[in-house]
C-alpha cells in the first residue's frame, strides 16, 4: 500500500469514527422517546428535534516524511423536545411542547397580554383611589 492510499484510509477512519460517535449520541430512540406509562392508565411519548453537525478534515505534512499525515475530527449533537404523544383509552393526541422566544420582539409579545393585564389593575386601583 503506498503512503497516498495509508493516508485515504486513515482520514476515512477518521471520519468513520466521527460519525460513529455522533451515532451513539443521537439514535431513533432520541427522536422518539421510550414510552412513559402513568398509573391513571395515559401513555407518554416524548418527541425531540436533532440537529446534528460534524466535520472532519486531515493534512500532509511533507512528503518526505512516510508518515506525515494529520487530521482531526468534531461532532455535536443538539436535541429540543418538540411533543409529547398522548395515549388515553385508544385514544392519542399530540401535545406540543412551548418553545422558548428567541428574539427581543417574541419575548415582548409574549409579556404583552400580562403587561396590558398590570397596567389596567394599576389604573383601576388609581380610579378607585380617587373615587374615594
Amino acid at each position: 500500500m503506498d503512503n497516498t492510499t495509508e493516508k485515504r484510509h486513515q482520514i476515512n477512519d477518521l471520519m468513520r469514527s466521527t460519525i460513529e460517535k455522533i451515532h451513539e449520541m443521537a439514535d431513533t430512540n432520541t427522536i422518539v422517546g421510550q414510552p412513559i406509562n402513568t398509573p391513571d392508565g395515559v401513555t407518554l411519548i416524548p418527541i425531540s428535534r436533532v440537529n446534528i453537525g460534524f466535520g472532519t478534515g486531515g493534512g500532509d505534512y511533507g512528503k518526505v516524511q512516510p508518515h506525515g499525515f494529520g487530521g482531526g475530527g468534531a461532532g455535536g449533537v443538539r436535541i429540543d423536545p418538540v411533543a409529547f404523544l398522548v395515549i388515553k383509552d385508544g385514544i392519542t393526541r399530540v401535545l406540543p411542547v412551548a418553545m422558548p422566544p428567541v428574539s427581543a420582539v417574541e419575548r415582548i409579545v409574549e409579556m404583552a397580554p400580562d403587561i396590558l393585564e398590570k397596567v389596567e389593575k394599576f389604573l383601576d386601583k388609581k380610579k378607585a383611589d380617587e373615587t374615594l
